[in-house]
C-alpha cells in the first residue's frame, strides 16, 4: 500500500548510506519490508530508517545479520535471546577494554622519549595485552 509519506529506494539510500543492492538483500533476508512498488523503485515507509538504523547499530555491535534477525523476531519472553543479549553485551565490555588499552598505549607512544619505541617497557607493556594466546 503506497502512500505519500512513502520513501523509494533511492531516497532510503541516500539517507543511510547503504547501498541499495544491501537494502534489496535485506529485504530478502527479511530484515526489512517495502510497502510495494512505484514503477520500478521500491518503496518503503518512513520508518524503514529507524529499523536500518538498528540493523547498523547492531552491526556495528558485532552482531550477525541471522543474530539481528532472531533479536528481531524475538518475544520479550524470549529467555534465549536475552541471555544471548547480555552475551554479546559481556563481549563488547571486553573489546571496549581492549579498545582503550590500545588508544593508552597510543597516546603514550604519541609522547614517548625512548629512541626507539620497540625498546619503551610501557609501550612493550601495553602490547602483550594484544599478544595472541597460545596454548600449551
Amino acid at each position: 500500500m503506497d502512500t505519500a509519506d512513502d520513501l523509494d529506494i533511492g531516497e532510503v539510500s541516500r539517507r543511510t548510506g547503504i547501498r541499495p543492492s544491501a537494502l534489496r538483500y535485506y529485504e530478502k533476508r527479511g530484515l526489512i519490508a517495502s510497502n510495494g512498488r512505484a514503477g520500478l523503485r521500491r518503496q518503503y515507509a518512513p520508518d524503514v530508517l529507524e529499523r536500518l538504523a538498528l540493523l547498523s547499530a547492531a552491526q556495528s555491535s558485532g552482531f550477525s545479520l541471522d543474530e539481528i534477525a532472531d533479536l528481531l523476531a524475538a518475544s520479550s519472553s524470549d529467555s534465549t535471546l536475552r541471555r544471548r543479549l547480555s552475551d554479546k553485551a559481556d563481549e563488547l565490555d571486553r573489546r571496549i577494554d581492549d579498545l582503550v588499552r590500545m588508544r593508552e598505549g597510543l597516546r603514550h607512544a604519541a609522547g614517548c622519549p625512548h629512541p626507539r619505541l620497540a625498546e619503551c617497557p610501557d609501550f612493550r607493556r601495553a602490547l602483550q595485552a594484544f599478544a595472541p594466546v597460545t596454548r600449551q
